[in-house]
């Protein structure tokens, strides 16, 4: 964790006063159930050692300033009112503004205050910042002035709700929870405002294995599309049987409707529809694996959940991009060197950013040595379990 007295003296160099309190927020990593929670599916997610940590303090007014260290940009606006703006969409502001609109909608109190940032959670490294953010703004509200009183549904609910309504990006909830509770959490969002949440009690290197991402290159920008053509063609599907969920749809009714199907949604929104079943069942098998502390049958687990991703889910590159396969060539080289113990997955969204791989204690030293070889110094980053939602 960042020394308190270093951010104090960040926040004072920057606001010419004292902050009152550390407020920290982890990035999270997907395990398992990749594109499932925006189609009110189970997913497998945990926080990580990487995180948001602000030095913070309430101003006397309405006025929010956020400064985050080495972003040009700034946050500065006034909280005076509850509803999306559409010159701040896609910004940072407008997920203060949609987590603190959310909160005060629960009854929750809000006012101004001021705040500097250091992230451990890099922009696109598929960590999830934006969700670290939220919950992060979340966790100040709740902490200034609320006596923390704001539980962590209600925090990640926030979030979603933020970067849904007032960022402009479709997203599930999974990120959020995963942020908000700490730990490895097995997520089901069949009922999205009342979502199962269980903690997992699992350590990946005690069992053997580091847990590491490997940022592949290439850049998330103009990708909103491609992620948003993923729970739209789902929904499509659910649609064609009067539905608004792959959730609340059996594998068994594509099949028997698929010729029609196929003239109504096309292939591509079928197979995405499949995968989602697929991978769904395979949250469930993953949690109870990882529960017997059987990692074996975990990795075997994500090895199936890693092929449904390439063949079905198809976010392995933007269709636009067809020149642009940082994320296959990653995969491509991973599994070259991990052979057939360890495993390798798209992480997150996919398109671009980072995959995932687990990788033998033992041989991580040289799995790291070769892969920055050829991604880049700096490209594998190791990544241990926060137990809560600090760190």
């Amino acid at each position: 964790m960042i020394s308190e007295g270093m951010l104090d003296t960040l926040f004072a160099n920057q606001f010419r006063r004292e902050s009152s309190c550390l407020v920290v927020s982890p990035g999270r990593t997907e395990l398992c159930g990749n594109h499932t929670d925006h189609n009110r599916g189970k997913v497998l997610a945990a926080a990580i050692d990487l995180a948001k940590t602000a030095a913070v303090a309430p101003r006397d007014d309405m006025r929010v300033e956020i400064i985050t260290e080495g972003l040009p940009e700034r946050v500065d606006l006034i909280i005076d009112d509850d509803k999306p703006r559409e010159e701040e969409k896609g910004t940072s502001s407008a997920l203060v503004r949609g987590v603190i609109a959310a909160l005060r909608r629960k009854g929750f109190k809000a006012a101004g205050f001021s705040a500097f940032v250091r992230s451990g959670v890099a922009l696109g490294s598929g960590l999830s910042s934006s969700a670290s953010f939220e919950v992060l703004i979340a966790k100040i509200i709740s902490r200034l002035f609320n006596n923390d009183t704001i539980d962590p549904l209600t925090m990640a609910l926030a979030g979603q709700e933020a970067e849904n309504r007032f960022f402009g990006k479709p997203c599930g909830l999974m990120d959020q929870i995963a942020c908000s509770y700490g730990g490895i959490v097995s997520v089901d969002l069949e009922y999205p405002e009342k979502p199962i949440i269980e903690s997992v009690d699992f350590s990946f290197y005690d069992h053997g294995y580091t847990l590491a991402v490997i940022h592949t290159g290439g850049s998330h920008a103009d990708l909103t599309g491609d992620y948003a053509a993923v729970p739209q063609e789902m929904e499509a599907v659910a649609r064609f049987f009067g539905k608004t969920a792959c959730r609340q749809l059996s594998r068994n009714q594509l099949f028997e409707e698929l010729s029609s199907l196929r003239k109504a949604v096309g292939d591509r929104a079928i197979l995405r529809a499949l995968h989602f079943f697929n991978e769904n069942a395979r949250v469930t098998e993953a949690t109870e694996a990882l529960k017997k502390g059987n990692m074996q049958e975990y990795l075997s687990i994500i090895r199936a959940s890693a092929k449904s991703s390439r063949d079905l889910l198809q976010n392995i590159y933007s269709p636009s991009k067809p020149e642009e396969q940082n994320i296959s060539m990653a995969l491509a080289l991973a599994e070259e060197l991990l052979g057939n113990d360890g495993a390798c997955r798209v992480h997150g969204g996919g398109f671009a950013g980072t995959i995932q791989a687990y990788v033998p204690n033992e041989r991580f030293s040289f799995f790291r040595e070769r892969m920055e070889h050829y991604q880049g110094k700096g490209s594998v980053t190791p990544i241990l379990i926060s137990s809560t939602g600090e760190c």
